[in-house]
């Protein structure tokens, strides 16, 4: 059996029975677990997903769905604001459906997506 190829060579990866995205995103866990235990952050969530566009109905009754985002990693910091962030390379950072969801997320939300390279 062959394994498919991720486009941007990321490797999956878990860790405490937590899955990643890719290396990178697992070390971003890490660290913040050590910041979360040492008391610079709280209330660390995994993969938080946020509406960014609700369900409508169309004209000829049916439904189009609710568009979501799914960040990385929502925390608070320690002056106890939210803080979001995404995991990204210089490449992904750039990805039109991506750079979308994140403007969606400061509009609709009122919250900026941190990049972390």
């Amino acid at each position: 059996m062959r394994r498919e190829r991720n486009k941007y060579s990321a490797r999956r990866r878990t860790y405490n029975g937590k899955k990643f995205a890719s290396i990178r995103e697992m070390r971003r866990y890490k660290e913040l677990l050590w910041l979360e235990r040492a008391g610079e952050i709280s209330d660390l969530e995994i993969q938080p997903r946020f509406e960014v566009i609700p369900r409508q109905r169309k004209a000829d009754g049916s439904i189009e769905r609710a568009a979501h985002y799914t960040a990385d990693f929502r925390y608070i910091d320690k002056e106890g604001n939210e803080v979001v962030e995404d995991v990204k390379s210089k490449a992904t950072a750039k990805l039109a459906d991506y750079v979308l969801r994140r403007k969606l997320m400061l509009q609709v939300h009122g919250i900026e997506v941190k990049e972390v390279f």
